[in-house]
């Protein structure tokens, strides 16, 4: 950038060298020695200049949209950075539509004022006081009829600033709106189509828009006769220097060659001095940029060691864990739970109890607020985070999938995996059966965000690419929830591959998916209310009892059976209760 506002300057310095070749050859021609042996020199000292003044302007462009697109680049490569290394609710606390506009919006914004403000403007504002220096030069009379518009239009032009600051923010604040709610009605057009909502979400669509449109043309409106007069007044340097050199010429005390260089030098100088005025939208949009962005590269990180931990075994253990979301009210209260390595651990309770949040603790997608939670014996915030991730496997109810083919999204959990490792994996991840039928096989693309596929069959591909990380401990959030029977099926024999000899900690959608395992924690509103196995908790726990016998009758009621029993009846009847005091 610094090479490129010298190179712009150069320019504007070689640029001059015209100017005064041109006031040679008049003064030849008005002392009558003009000829061709005399001003061929001057002629082509003249285009050598000129050129030179255009290469020099070139390198300049050329190094400042270098510097601005590196910087571009960088911007987004840290944004994305810091994304990565922010808790997952902090991220999740921002909605698509701002981080959009951030990310693609806002920082581009920050191109042309790099690319273009800095060297041009520069180049400019020395241009346009080198010319009023040789207008000083030659009469400071001339030079000051010359000016006399100038300070008239920059008047006119501060009074149509007034209040561009706030109509600035109001007009950020609208583009902003616009920008979610055009986001927001793009993604959920399924929705909109599926309830027959289109004219309502529509409507709010388009009334985002139009008052986008009518705030826009309101400010544009109110500064239309302000900045017109400016554009009229600012070039009308000629009205001062022809009557001012005219009667300097008239009276004997300007040349005749200096008074034709006012009139050409008058006539420069507008042009470096409107490009002044030009830019202060683009000082205010770069400002606002750079705000956005710097919100987010300020956004708190977790904290991160550089050296790896002690990492014995892979036993999870949760001690007097408390947590609470963006220092808002406390959602998990004391928890102590430990998790054996190469046990099978479930979580269950009602919706909302706090299991979700549990097991992303335990992959620090949060830190907590007070206690611990350690895998191995070393606390998680005691570990690189590339380490803890390369410990825990996170298989979520509906992991994201990319784009790409089937093949490279698998690859996803070892990079450097070779295909038989990734057909080894999708194997035992049940995903043959599904794949074989596709045109393509492995290379078949799934999709924006996998659609291209049913909810089954993303969720195989997203445990295919956890069995082929090969993570000691793996944690499934109700990994089979949203699934038909038949994927269930295959899903919870993945599982059972992907768990070979791992520690496994599972939140239970579906209980009778996890009356096997070594313990089963009952979670109720933030606190682990019991802990046992299947049987014992039966015998025990009260609300697991009501659970099971939901689930039970939740089952037959599925099957086309009607539940038995008083007793179920009555369980089904308090679970109810319950989770609609909870909701």
């Amino acid at each position: 950038m610094a090479l490129s506002f010298i190179a712009s300057v150069a320019s504007v310095g070689v640029g001059f060298v015209p100017f005064y070749c041109v006031y040679r050859l008049m003064a030849m021609a008005i002392d009558g020695t003009l000829s061709w042996e005399g001003s061929t020199f001057w002629l082509v000292l003249a285009a050598a200049a000129y050129v030179a003044s255009k290469l020099l302007f070139g390198a300049s462009t050329l190094l400042s949209h270098v510097s601005a697109y590196t910087i571009l680049a960088s911007l987004r490569e840290d944004f994305v950075r810091k994304l990565m290394k922010a808790s997952l609710g902090t991220v999740q606390g921002k909605s698509i539509g701002s981080v959009k506009s951030v990310f693609v919006d806002r920082i581009e914004n920050i191109e042309p004022p790099l690319a273009h403000m800095i060297p041009e403007l520069g180049g400019s504002l020395v241009l346009a006081a080198g010319l009023a220096v040789w207008l000083v030069a030659i009469d400071w009379r001339v030079a000051l009829a010359c000016l006399a518009s100038v300070p008239v239009g920059l008047l006119v032009f501060a009074s149509s600033l007034k209040g561009f600051n706030a109509k600035y923010a109001a007009y950020m604040a609208e583009s902003s709106h616009v920008n979610s709610v055009i986001v927001e009605y793009i993604e959920g057009i399924q929705v909109v189509k599926a309830f027959n909502q289109a004219s309502d979400s529509y409507e709010k669509y388009a009334g985002a828009v139009r008052a986008f449109k009518d705030f826009t043309m309101q400010w544009f409106r109110s500064t239309w006769v302000t900045m017109n007069f400016m554009s009229s007044i600012m070039p009308t340097t000629l009205l001062g220097v022809l009557p001012a050199g005219i009667a300097l010429y008239l009276g004997g005390s300007l040349a005749p060659a200096d008074f034709a260089m006012c009139v050409i030098l008058a006539l420069a100088i507008v042009d470096p001095i409107m490009r002044f005025t030009a830019f202060v939208n683009d000082v205010k949009s770069m400002e606002y940029a750079v705000a956005d962005a710097a919100e987010f590269l300020g956004l708190p990180e977790l904290p991160e060691t550089a050296r790896s931990a002690l990492v014995e075994g892979s036993a999870v253990e949760l001690d007097g864990v408390c947590f609470s979301y963006d220092a808002g009210e406390e959602v998990i209260h004391d928890v102590s739970l430990s998790v054996p390595q190469g046990s099978f651990t479930a979580l269950v309770g009602p919706s909302g109890s706090g299991k979700s949040t549990l097991a992303r603790l335990i992959a620090r997608h949060w830190d907590a607020d007070a206690g611990s939670v350690k895998i191995g014996g070393a606390d998680v915030r005691d570990m690189p985070l590339d380490q803890l991730s390369g410990l825990v496997s996170f298989v979520a109810q509906d992991n994201y999938l990319f784009d790409v083919s089937i093949r490279e999204n698998i690859r996803l959990g070892r990079p450097g995996a070779s295909d038989g490792e990734v057909a080894f994996a999708a194997a035992a991840a049940c995903c043959d059966e599904f794949v074989q039928r596709l045109p393509r096989g492995y290379d078949t693309p799934v999709g924006e965000a996998g659609s291209a596929l049913s909810g089954g069959e993303r969720q195989r591909i997203s445990i295919a690419r956890a069995i082929l990380k090969d993570a000691p401990v793996i944690v499934l959030d109700e990994a089979t929830a949203f699934t038909d029977p038949e994927s269930e099926d295959k899903i919870q024999r993945s599982i059972a591959r992907l768990s070979e000899g791992k520690t496994l900690v599972v939140i239970a959608h579906r209980l009778s998916t996890v009356t096997g395992a070594d313990q089963i924690a009952v979670v109720d509103d933030g606190r682990i209310a019991a802990t046992g196995t299947h049987e014992s908790l039966l015998a025990s726990c009260p609300l697991y009892t009501r659970m099971w016998a939901a689930h039970v009758g939740a089952h037959d009621w599925a099957a086309g059976s009607k539940p038995a029993g008083p007793e179920t009846a009555e369980a089904r009847h308090a679970v109810s209760k319950t989770e609609g005091g909870r909701r």
